[in-house]
């Protein structure tokens, strides 16, 4: 076979000076008319993921252009851009999905970490299609009016606020301590109106008490140090000889799934406890080696409908490696994972990035976990401080 012969290529002045003369028409030809040429062409490029593609904004600029040419009053352009931000976000029918201001997002990331500041000590879900009170904190203005849990929340300082998610109330009833607020809510059909006094909240992620020889940890939200609380908690309870251990994740909303496989890794050593899944991609979270110092302990876990998200995938886990009962009611049924993107001048997209599996491999978004044991507690019996779950959970 011949070898080819590489050599340099030669090209005389000539040609240089037409092929430059050409592109130099192109580009001005290319630059004159990029508008006219970006419109066309780039809804039909495709920029990073298959999912990533240009927007053609022109229908967007329509509509803008109406408004202002036809609109007859005072036009707020920031309003305006906030709202097509909120309403992109809220157009792909994602609950999970959601823009937020940069006063919504520092108020979201506190309440992550429990800084919720002034309030009147409710524990908020949504259950039934409304946000009711699911219980009062000790101590606090709520339950010293007698606001009383499965009571609808209905309006604050006058503003209807059934409509709106539990986040979004729980916004409306913070503020500054020592400021006044009114609450109307709906009990047995009827409205009824209360004026409190926000209140300084002390709202910890984890704390633990002691029934007979029975070790009751009870978990409010996962936050960034609640896994690091709860392996001390169970330190604690081994050295005092506990036989058993509650886990109470009942109206846990969830919060930082790192904290909740720190959490399962008392039971579960160096195994998958969620996968997650997001299109064609999956990974698995494994717990740490060598913390599972409850593995052969009695463990029992209180769930109702408020039980979402982390509190799932801790109550998942353990329910499949037989580490531990569910005792209660099924739970809320949130198996999708977000990510916090951070965005210009403070603002924030929280934006549902994958779904996750319990170690077995089952689904359970828009489903929930069923207990082993389903126990009921009506509102009545929390309003009378009646607990038959955790008594069942006791007896066992």
């Amino acid at each position: 076979m011949a070898k080819h012969k590489w050599s340099a290529r030669k090209i005389n002045l000539g040609s240089c000076v037409i092929i430059v003369a050409i592109f130099t028409v192109i580009g001005w030809l290319v630059g004159y008319n990029w508008t006219a040429i970006a419109n066309f062409s780039l809804p039909y490029i495709s920029v990073g993921n298959s999912q990533s593609q240009a927007m053609n904004w022109s229908a967007l600029n329509e509509v803008y252009a109406a408004i202002l040419d036809n609109y007859d009053g005072e036009i707020d352009k920031t309003a305006m851009i906030e709202g097509a931000k909120a309403g992109m976000a809220a157009a792909l029918g994602d609950k999970y999905t959601v823009y937020m201001t940069a006063q919504e997002a520092s108020d979201f990331s506190d309440s992550l970490h429990g800084e919720v500041g002034a309030g009147i000590g409710v524990v908020i879900s949504e259950q039934d299609g409304y946000v009711r009170i699911v219980r009062t904190t000790p101590d606090n203005p709520a339950r010293k009016v007698g606001l009383l849990a499965g009571d609808i929340m209905y309006k604050v300082d006058g503003e209807e606020v059934y409509t709106l998610d539990a986040e979004g109330v729980s916004n409306k009833l913070r503020g500054a301590a020592g400021t006044e607020v009114e609450v109307t809510i709906v009990r047995d059909g009827k409205e009824k109106t209360y004026k409190l006094k926000r209140e300084e909240i002390n709202n910890v992620s984890a704390d633990i008490s002691y029934e007979k020889d029975a070790a009751v940890i009870l978990v409010t939200r996962f936050d960034t140090d609640t896994g690091a609380k709860v392996i001390q908690f169970a330190k604690e309870a081994k050295a005092k000889g506990c036989k058993k251990v509650i886990i109470d994740l009942r109206n846990n909303g969830g919060g930082y799934v790192s904290a909740a496989v720190e959490m399962l890794g008392l039971w579960i050593d160096g195994q998958n406890v969620v996968t997650q899944k997001s299109g064609a991609t999956s990974f698995g979270t494994a717990t740490a080696h060598g913390n599972a110092i409850l593995a052969e302990t009695e463990t029992i876990v209180l769930v109702n409908g408020s039980t979402a998200s982390a509190s799932e995938i801790v109550a998942g886990a353990l329910k499949d490696y037989g580490k531990a009962k569910l005792i209660g009611a099924k739970t809320y049924g949130k198996g999708v994972v977000q990510t916090m993107v951070n965005l210009s001048a403070g603002s924030m997209l929280k934006v549902t990035s994958a779904h996750w599996y319990t170690p077995n491999g089952t689904s359970i978004n828009g489903e929930g976990l069923e207990p082993d044991e389903k126990v009921e507690r009506t509102y009545e019996q929390i309003n009378k401080g009646e607990d038959p779950q955790m008594k069942k959970a006791l007896e066992k």
